[in-house]
C-alpha cells in the first residue's frame, strides 16, 4: 500500500456505498466495515500491519492528536473527508497489543428528523420546553447522538433561542436557522466537559447540548443550569431509565446524593432510552422507553424508590409513556422485527412472552 490518503478515501466511501456504519481498522485484520450490526471485513483486502495502522494514524490526526495519542493511549476526533464535501466520521484512536487501533462512525451529513428515524412524535415537546433537563440513554452506538441532534435541529427551525453544544469530538454540523447555535468541542474549544458547562452561564443561552456527561461535577453543574431557566438535553451509556436515575445518584458522594436527588426531583423532564434493532427487511429500528417526569415519578425520585419507575411506565402509556416490551412487541405485530430479536433485546423477556400472548 503506497497511497495511505488515497486508500483511506476509498474505505470511508465505501462505508456509505454499503449503507454501513462504521469502519474498524485493525492489525492482523481485513478492513472491516460495521452494516445493519453485523461486522463485515472486506475480504479483497490485505491484512492490516502495524505500518499500515501507522501510515493510516499519520493521515487521521494532526499533530495535536498524535501528541495526545502517544501520551494516553487514545484520542477522539472528527475527520471530514476532504474527496466527499459534508461526509464526516466520529472516530476514535487507540493503542491495543502495543499497535494502533482506528474505530470510525459516520455521522450522516443532514440531521434527519423524528419520522426518519421512526421515534414518537412526543420528543418534539420536549425539544420545545422552556427548561428542564432531558436525557436520551442506550448503550453504544444505539443512535443517542442522532437522537439528539434531531431534538436541536427541532429548537433550530422551530424557535428563536441561543444554543450551545458542547462535544467530544463535534459530530452534526448544525446550519443555523432560526436560533443560534455555537458548537463547542471538547480540548479544543474548551479545556473539558465542565469547564465548558460553567461558562455556559456566562454566554446567554437557552438550550444547552451536552454530548455525554462524564462526572459528577458535569452533572450537577448540567442539573444547576436546568433549574435555573435552561433547557439542557444530554446522554448517558446506561440501560433504562431506573438505572439512569440511580447512576447520577451514586456518582455523587454520600452526603451529597439528597441534595442531588431533590434537585433532579424538581429539574427532570424525562428519559428516553433506546436500542437499534435488525429489521426483518434489512437495516435498524429502534426500539425505546419514555418516562416522562409527572408527579407520580417526581415523588419517586425523591423518595429514592427507582426500582418502582418501570412500573410507572407500563400503566402510564396514557400518559405517553412508552414501556420497552410494549415497544419491540408492537414492532413485532408490524413486522419490522422478529420475535426472537424482540426476546434477545427485551431486558424482560418472560414479561414479553407474557404480554405476546
Amino acid at each position: 500500500m503506497s497511497d495511505y490518503s488515497k486508500e483511506l478515501s476509498n474505505l470511508v466511501l465505501s462505508v456509505a456505498e454499503s449503507g454501513g456504519s462504521d469502519l474498524h481498522l485493525s492489525v492482523g485484520r481485513h478492513p472491516t466495515l460495521r452494516v445493519s450490526g453485523l461486522l463485515v471485513p472486506l475480504i479483497k483486502k490485505p491484512f492490516l500491519t502495524p505500518d499500515d495502522l501507522e501510515k493510516f494514524v499519520e493521515v487521521l490526526l494532526n499533530e495535536e492528536q498524535k501528541a495526545i495519542l502517544q501520551k494516553k493511549g487514545e484520542v477522539d476526533f472528527a475527520y471530514g473527508v476532504p474527496e466527499k464535501e459534508g461526509m464526516r466520521f466520529r472516530c476514535n484512536a487507540f493503542r491495543q497489543r502495543g499497535f494502533w487501533g482506528v474505530a470510525m462512525r459516520l455521522i450522516p451529513a443532514e440531521v434527519r428528523t423524528l419520522e426518519e428515524l421512526n421515534l414518537p412524535e412526543i420528543l418534539r415537546s420536549f425539544a420545545l420546553e422552556r427548561q428542564g433537563f432531558f436525557l436520551v440513554v442506550g448503550p453504544t452506538g444505539h443512535g443517542k447522538s442522532t437522537t439528539l441532534a434531531s431534538l436541536v435541529d427541532i429548537v433550530n427551525r422551530e424557535t428563536s433561542r441561543h444554543v450551545v453544544t458542547i462535544e467530544d469530538p463535534i459530530e452534526y454540523i448544525f446550519t443555523q436557522d432560526k436560533s443560534i447555535i455555537d458548537q463547542r468541542e471538547v480540548s479544543h474549544d474548551t479545556a473539558d466537559f465542565r469547564t465548558g458547562l460553567r461558562s455556559m452561564f456566562r454566554q446567554d443561552i437557552d438550550v444547552a447540548m451536552v454530548g455525554e456527561m462524564r462526572d459528577s461535577s458535569s452533572i450537577s453543574i448540567a442539573v444547576t443550569a436546568a433549574e435555573t431557566g435552561h433547557l439542557v438535553l444530554s446522554s448517558l451509556h446506561t440501560n433504562n431509565a431506573s438505572q439512569t436515575i440511580d447512576r447520577i445518584i451514586d456518582s455523587f458522594p454520600a452526603e451529597q446524593q439528597n441534595q442531588i436527588r431533590l434537585q433532579l426531583a424538581g429539574s427532570l423532564l424525562g428519559i428516553f432510552s433506546q436500542r437499534l434493532v435488525p429489521r426483518t427487511s434489512g437495516g435498524l429500528i429502534p426500539a425505546y422507553e419514555l418516562l416522562i417526569a409527572n408527579t407520580a415519578v417526581r415523588n419517586l425520585i425523591r423518595e429514592g424508590r427507582t426500582h418502582e419507575l418501570d412500573i410507572v411506565m407500563e400503566t402510564s402509556s396514557s400518559e405517553g409513556m412508552v414501556d420497552l416490551n410494549r415497544s419491540l412487541l408492537d414492532l413485532v405485530r408490524g413486522g419490522e422485527i422478529s420475535m426472537e430479536n424482540a426476546l434477545a433485546y427485551s431486558q424482560k423477556p418472560r414479561s414479553l412472552m407474557e404480554l405476546s400472548k
